[in-house]
This record gives C-alpha cells, sequence and structure tokens, in this order.
C-alpha cells in the first residue's frame, strides 16, 4: 500500500531527513542502520570533538548526542557540506537550508582543504575524526576556522575527545 511505501522511503532516508530529531536513539539508530553512509558535514567533526551536552535547545543537544553515539558504533560518513542529520534539530534550518550556510561552508571548506579530504567523500567516521585531530585540532588550527562561532569557549575550555592519551 501506500501508507507501507511511504514509511519504507522514510526509513532509507529518502523522505524529508529533517524531522527525525525527536525519535528515541534506539529508534534512529536503526533508522541509521539502513542508511550505509550517513552524511555528515566537514565541520561537524570538530564540534562534535568537544560537544558535552550544550546546544541551541535541550532537543538539539538530545540530538547531537544520539548522532555521536550512532557515528562512535562505527559509522561510515559521507562528507557533505550542506545541511545534514545533525543539523535537522538545529534552528537555523530553515525546511533544508542553513540560514548561517556562508560562515558554515566557510567552516566546512577549511576543514576539507586542512585535511586533504573532498566533498562526497565516503570514510569510517573514526579515520575522519583521526584526520580532524591531527591536521587541525592538534596543530592548533580550530580557532582560525572556527574561532569567531558562539561555541567557542566551549572548545576552548576542555581536550579534544578524538585526542588519543
Amino acid at each position: 500500500t501506500n501508507s507501507v511505501m511511504l514509511m519504507f522511503i522514510y526509513l532509507l532516508g529518502m523522505a524529508t531527513p529533517f524531522v527525525i530529531f525527536s525519535l528515541a536513539s534506539k529508534a534512529l539508530f536503526k533508522k541509521m542502520s539502513f542508511i550505509k553512509n550517513i552524511p555528515l558535514r566537514p565541520h561537524h567533526g570538530m564540534c562534535l570533538a568537544y560537544f558535552k551536552g550544550e546546544g541551541y535547545s535541550n532537543g538539539f543537544s538530545a540530538h547531537m548526542q544520539e548522532m555521536l553515539d550512532i557515528f562512535q558504533k562505527g559509522a561510515k560518513i559521507q562528507l557533505h557540506a550542506d545541511t545534514d542529520e545533525i543539523c535537522s534539530a538545529c534552528p537555523n534550518n530553515e525546511k533544508g537550508c542553513c540560514s548561517s550556510f556562508s560562515l558554515v561552508e566557510a567552516y566546512d571548506n577549511a576543514v576539507l582543504e586542512l585535511c586533504g579530504l573532498e566533498n562526497g567523500q565516503i570514510m569510517e567516521f573514526d579515520d575522519f575524526t583521526d584526520v580532524v585531530q591531527k591536521k587541525i585540532l592538534a596543530s592548533g588550527k580550530r580557532k582560525e576556522i572556527c574561532g569567531n562561532c558562539q561555541w567557542n569557549s566551549i572548545c576552548e575550555s576542555q581536550k579534544s575527545r578524538w585526542e588519543k592519551c
């Protein structure tokens, strides 16, 4: 039936991907397990390194934590310099378009360039975070990229979760 087909398309992530943030973590992981490569904005590799439960809203923070958990369970990502699943709960996301596009586009492009990566590239999340840690965070270049971000003080107050002991 049509409703079964619509549910199937939704689960595959082909329907509007920006309505998922209210789902429970288990349901979100189940949905994401259908997607081979989860789209991820390159600059979110830096955001996730310092995320500690603070964000635009409680809903945004809960969604960010859910996505971090999914990524850390071994997800493959596709670098995507546009709105991604994390953006789905962001108040700057206006019908799938970022109202701060030029700012975050610059963040994304800087991450891609400094890490020697390409938009659309598919890789393991852990490999991505290793590159971000080595080429940007450990080398002290994060602030050059996103020092003007409203969340900069959070990043400056702690060490990266990608840092190896």
